[in-house]
């Protein structure tokens, strides 16, 4: 079974960070943090399904 509330936060932190990297205008970094995150969440939910 998918463990959620880890997924939950590593994708919430990505997003707190992502934000800080917007609000330092950082666009480019911005996109690879959530990218990441979003790989690294799919990851996570591929390996509890097997």
């Amino acid at each position: 079974m998918p463990d959620y509330k880890k997924m939950y936060l590593l994708l919430f932190n990505a997003i707190t960070d992502a934000l800080t990297q917007l609000q330092a205008q950082n666009t480019g970094r911005a996109a690879l943090i959530l990218q990441k995150a979003q790989a690294d969440a799919e990851e996570l939910y591929i390996e509890a399904d097997e």
